[in-house]
């Protein structure tokens, strides 16, 4: 991190404050949201059967602050006899209760437990950003209220399948094993629960073991939705949780998003079997900005697409190719801009970039970025104080940078751009193309004509025009190559969970 500054202020002082030495004359008064808004319980156990209860060895582990490195809780470690209580649970509940259910009925829970969301959105908001480290203004206006219309959107589905053309009579799957990642905690809860649901399946949930406070807060809410027990499990773990979870016979289909190492090792462990799977995986995707874009608007996308929830995201804009006639204007324009951006505490509403989830993602974006350099590309960021306690890493901008750099080849998943030209719409084709993966794009030109001939020929399942990281819970999302199969969202997000 030789970019870095990490001069001795403490983390309280630098909340609200711009990244940039030359940014604006003006700072932002600190604006912290209230902490108290949620409770935090000392100890949290597994979710199993409609009820909380310890792990069946006892096992616990500690979630992390890590804006703060401070214990928020402790959560209970399930193990194999965990696991196979859950999903006796799920099963039991399909068999007996969710499946037989008219899709009406199961709709009116959807439709709770969305309400419910909405009613408790500032306490989800906090919980997350607790946990994950993203600022608050993320929390609240993106991940709960995407959340919420997941629920309100699947939950119109639900009496509606026989008309979603998959046939006259689509059936539920049954158990339905879910792991999802740490970037987008809830929300990535939302996104297999309620199609899984809608579609008359029950679910066990993994969160990830770096940010599980929602989804236990979220089980809280299938309580008071009152959801049969059984219908929705939620087990804490590590990798051993979610592996033994993906290879347990009981499980019908396997939900998986995270990175593309673990989704082969998920692939190969569910080969020769009969369940379902679905896999959502990294990405390397290529923002394009060409010579007749209108920059303003195009720098604003490029920082959306890269620095929203710190470059945490799978379909992150994190190559920006840019037509070689405004290369320079455009990257001057981008780094007076990132000169304004507020990095520190996640839970003060002027933040712009919050806290890396943990120290090994950390010590990964940093190898990464040192290699970078060492290659040869030109690193850059803005004169950055970071907070003394916690993970933090600058925005940071790398130009001179070659397809072959690992920084143009590799997923960082953290706020690093590496910018690279191209003079023609073919050229620029031919680099997007160039990589395992296949994720999304993001096309920044005034030309209509332009814009669709460049997305018939992006080899990416999502390609945003003119805008980037923009979500909807009736479009579809997935990728292709290393970036998975199967699609996530909107009416094809429900045939991975039926029997079709």
């Amino acid at each position: 991190m030789a970019a870095v500054n990490r001069e001795a202020a403490p983390a309280s002082q630098e909340a609200g404050r711009d990244v940039g030495s030359d940014g604006p004359g003006w700072r932002y008064a600190p604006a912290p949201e209230a902490r108290d808004i949620v409770s935090i319980e000392p100890e949290y156990g597994l979710f199993v059967s409609g009820a909380f209860r310890p792990a069946a060895d006892g096992r616990t582990f500690a979630t992390i602050n890590p804006a703060t490195e401070e214990p928020l809780a402790k959560v209970a470690e399930a193990g194999p006899a965990d696991v196979d209580a859950a999903v006796a649970a799920a099963r039991s509940a399909h068999e007996e209760v969710w499946g037989p259910m008219r899709g009406s009925e199961r709709a009116k829970y959807l439709y709770r437990i969305a309400r419910q969301l909405q009613e408790r959105a500032r306490e989800f908001a906090v919980l997350e950003s607790l946990d994950n480290g993203k600022p608050i203004k993320e929390s609240r206006d993106v991940d709960i209220p995407l959340a919420a219309a997941h629920f309100f959107y699947y939950a119109g589905w639900a009496d509606k399948l026989e008309y979603a053309g998959f046939g006259p009579d689509p059936r539920p799957l049954g158990v339905a094993g879910q792991v999802i990642p740490w970037n987008f905690p809830l929300l990535m809860a939302a996104w297999k629960l309620a199609p899984a649901l809608a579609a008359g399946n029950t679910c066990v949930l993994k969160p990830a073991e770096t940010t599980p406070l929602t989804a236990l807060l979220l089980a809280e809410v299938c309580q008071q939705a009152g959801l049969p027990p059984g219908v929705v499990n939620v087990i804490t773990g590590a990798g051993g949780t979610g592996a033994a979870l993906v290879s347990h016979p009981g499980v019908n289909k396997v939900a998986f998003t995270g990175s593309t190492e673990v989704g082969k090792e998920i692939a190969r462990a569910v080969a020769g079997t009969d369940k379902k799977l679905t896999l959502e995986l990294g990405g390397k995707a290529a923002n394009i900005v060409f010579d007749d874009a209108p920059i303003e608007q195009a720098v604003e996308g490029i920082v959306n697409g890269i620095f929203f929830n710190q470059g945490h995201v799978c379909c992150a804009g994190s190559r920006l190719l840019v037509q070689e006639s405004v290369a320079d204007a455009v990257v001057e324009r981008l780094q007076r801009r990132l000169a304004t951006l507020r990095l520190g505490d996640p839970l003060d509403k002027n933040t712009d970039i919050g806290a890396i989830n943990s120290a090994q993602q950390l010590v990964k974006i940093s190898e990464l970025a040192q290699s970078g350099e060492a290659e040869g590309a030109r690193r850059w960021s803005p004169p950055c104080q970071l907070p003394d306690r916690g993970y933090w890493f600058p925005p940071t901008v790398f130009t001179g940078v070659s397809q072959s750099h690992r920084i143009a080849r590799e997923e960082i998943f953290g706020p690093v751009l590496s910018v690279l030209t191209f003079r023609t719409p073919d050229e620029a084709v031919a680099k997007a193309n160039n990589t395992p993966y296949g994720l999304s794009a993001g096309i920044w030109t005034d030309k209509g004509s332009r814009i669709l001939w460049l997305a018939q020929r992006l080899r990416a399942g999502v390609v945003w025009a003119n805008t980037y990281n923009r979500f909807d819970p009736a479009s579809p999302f997935g990728g292709y190559q290393e970036s998975g199969y199967g699609r996530e969202g909107g009416r094809h997000g429900l045939a991975a969970y039926l029997d079709v």
